[in-house]
């Protein structure tokens, strides 16, 4: 019988010991919160993540700005893999248009998404959307604003033109079907 009580009083210890940590854990847990949402604040604070948009078309392209290495990403891709070359070209000219613009994304990363309408339109959405992040993110946006606006306004200015839907009695939009007379 003696064994038996010593295993109880083992079993209290063992349980008496479990709970102790969690009591102890429950005491330190706000000071890691606390400290945690302050470390969270601060990284937060040092990326000052830049956001755009930019639309073409159906397509819409979201850019994000972060302090970087100078890479440009585009769904997940470097923009270098992007063919044709022309379409590449088409996405990085707001970077190459100036020297502060090229300064502004040597310093930082940029990423974007792009989604709907074809790859032209979601080429030029991308144009757009880095444009707008670089002004916003330039020392003085009014300046760069008003190099962009006067090399090409669409850098700048989402396209708002679509495509016009098709009617009855006709091929296209506006066109007719022909006609016999004979």
């Amino acid at each position: 019988m003696a064994k038996a009580g010593t295993g109880i009083e083992n079993l209290d210890k063992e349980l008496e010991s479990l709970y102790q940590p969690k009591a102890a854990q429950a005491k330190v847990q706000p000071k890691r919160a606390a400290q945690g949402a302050k470390a969270i604040k601060a990284k937060k604070a040092a990326k000052k993540a830049i956001l755009s948009k930019g639309k073409r078309k159906r397509a819409v392209a979201r850019a994000t700005l972060v302090p970087g290495s100078g890479r440009i990403m585009i769904n997940g891709l470097d923009v270098n893999l992007v063919r044709p070359k022309e379409i590449r070209e088409l996405m990085v000219e707001a970077v190459k248009a100036t020297k502060a613009a090229s300064d502004i994304a040597a310093a930082s990363d940029i990423h974007v998404n792009s989604s709907g309408g074809g790859f032209s339109g979601q080429a030029q959405a991308v144009r757009t959307s880095i444009a707008k992040a670089l002004v916003k993110a330039a020392p003085s946006p009014d300046a760069l604003r008003s190099f962009y606006m006067e090399y090409d306004r669409n850098l700048l200015i989402d396209d708002t033109r679509r495509v016009e839907p098709k009617k009855f009695k006709g091929p296209k939009a506006r066109a007719r079907f022909q006609t016999s007379y004979r």
